[in-house]
C-alpha cells in the first residue's frame, strides 16, 4: 500500500525542511526536488481499459463539496479539444501519464469515467478507522474494472493521518460482491482524507500556512474551500501513481515499501520557477484571486501537482 509519509533535514545553509516521500503518495507540507529521479518500470501491470472511477463518500460531506471531486474526475477524461477556450486543463495534466504507457511493450491505453457514488453518511464504522477499515470500505464499490476512492470528512480520523499521511493508494484482493469471480484478482483502491480541521498545514499546502518549512502566505483555494482543495491535490496525486502502479510492480523509483512515483517524484511543484516553500507561477483568478494552474468541467478550476515525464526525465508542471 502507498502513502503519503514526510520526513525532515534540515539543510545547513539555506535552513530548508526536504521531504522524502514514502508509499507513494503526496508529501506532508511538500518541498521542492531539485534533481528529479529516474522511475524504473518493473514490469507489472499499469491500470488499464475502460475503467470506473467510484467514489465511496464516508461521512459529512455537502453536495458542493461532492461536485467539486466528482467534477475534478470527470475533467480527466474530457477531450483537451473541447476545452481550447479554458487551457491549461485537467484532461491535458494527465496526458502526461500516457507517455508511461507508450514505453511498455503492450502500449494499453486507460480511459477513466465517473462511475458509482457510495454515501455512508452515518459513519457505519465510526469515526475514527484503521488501515484495515479503509479497505473495508474500499469493497463496497465495484471492484472489476474499477478503481474505488473512499474520502473521509474532516470529523473522521483515520490510522497515520496527519501524522505521517495525507492518503494512500493500493491494492486488495477482490470479492464476489465486487463483481470479481478469479480468486486471486486484485482491485485498486485510494484514499483521501479531509484535513481542513486536523492538519491543513500538512495535506492542504499551498492553501494553508505550512505547519513546518519555509513559511509564505497561504494561497486562495480556487474552490473556495481549503479542505477539498486540498484533496483534489492529494487526490490528483494518488491518481497519477494508481494508473502508473497499481499493484506495486509498475513505475516506480526507490524501495517497493517506500516508492517515489509519477506525482511524488515532484514534490512541492505546481508551476515553473517553484522552489522551498514557493509552488511556482500559477495562474491566478482576477476575480476571487484564487491561484490556479487547471481548468475543468462545469468552470471549475483546480490546482494539480507536477508529474514526472518519463520522455524527458523531468518534472513537468502545467504551467
Amino acid at each position: 500500500m502507498a502513502s503519503l509519509y514526510f520526513q525532515f533535514a534540515l539543510k545547513s545553509l539555506l535552513l530548508v525542511c526536504l521531504f522524502h516521500v514514502s508509499f507513494a503518495a503526496r508529501k506532508l507540507n511538500e518541498l521542492v526536488q531539485d534533481q528529479p529521479q529516474l522511475l524504473r518500470y518493473h514490469d507489472g501491470a499499469l491500470l488499464y481499459g475502460k475503467i470506473s472511477v467510484n467514489l465511496i463518500w464516508y461521512g459529512n460531506f455537502k453536495p458542493s463539496q461532492r461536485a467539486i471531486i466528482s467534477d475534478f474526475v470527470t475533467s480527466l477524461s474530457v477531450s483537451p479539444s473541447s476545452l481550447k477556450n479554458s487551457q491549461p486543463s485537467v484532461a491535458k495534466w494527465w496526458e502526461t501519464t500516457e507517455k508511461y504507457y507508450h514505453l511498455t511493450s503492450k502500449k494499453n491505453t486507460l480511459s477513466l469515467t465517473l462511475g458509482k457514488q457510495i454515501l455512508d453518511e452515518k459513519y457505519s464504522l465510526g469515526k475514527s478507522l484503521t488501515n484495515k477499515q479503509i479497505v473495508e470500505l474500499a469493497s463496497k464499490g465495484d471492484q472489476k474494472d474499477a478503481v474505488n476512492i473512499v474520502l473521509t470528512s474532516s470529523d473522521v480520523t483515520v490510522e497515520g493521518f496527519c501524522l505521517n499521511k495525507c492518503g494512500t493508494h493500493g491494492s486488495a484482493l477482490g470479492s464476489k460482491s465486487g463483481n470479481i469471480k478469479s480468486r486471486n484478482s486484485r482491485f485498486a483502491y485510494i484514499w483521501v482524507g479531509n484535513s481542513e480541521t486536523q492538519c491543513p498545514g500538512y495535506c492542504a499546502w499551498p492553501f494553508h500556512q505550512p505547519t513546518y518549512g519555509p513559511q509564505s502566505p497561504p494561497l486562495v483555494a480556487p474552490n473556495n474551500d481549503v479542505g477539498l482543495d486540498g484533496m483534489v491535490i492529494n487526490l490528483a496525486s494518488l491518481l497519477a501513481g494508481t494508473a502508473t502502479n497499481p499493484f506495486g510492480n509498475g513505475y516506480f523509483q526507490g524501495p517497493k515499501e517506500a516508492p517515489l512515483e509519477a506525482a511524488s517524484a515532484c514534490p512541492g511543484v505546481y508551476g515553473k520557477g517553484a522552489y522551498p516553500g514557493y509552488a511556482g507561477d500559477l495562474l491566478v483568478d482576477s476575480t476571487t484571486g484564487a491561484s490556479y494552474n487547471a481548468h475543468g468541467n462545469n468552470g471549475r478550476k483546480y490546482l494539480v501537482p507536477a508529474l514526472y515525464d518519463p520522455s524527458t526525465s523531468a518534472c513537468s508542471p502545467l504551467v
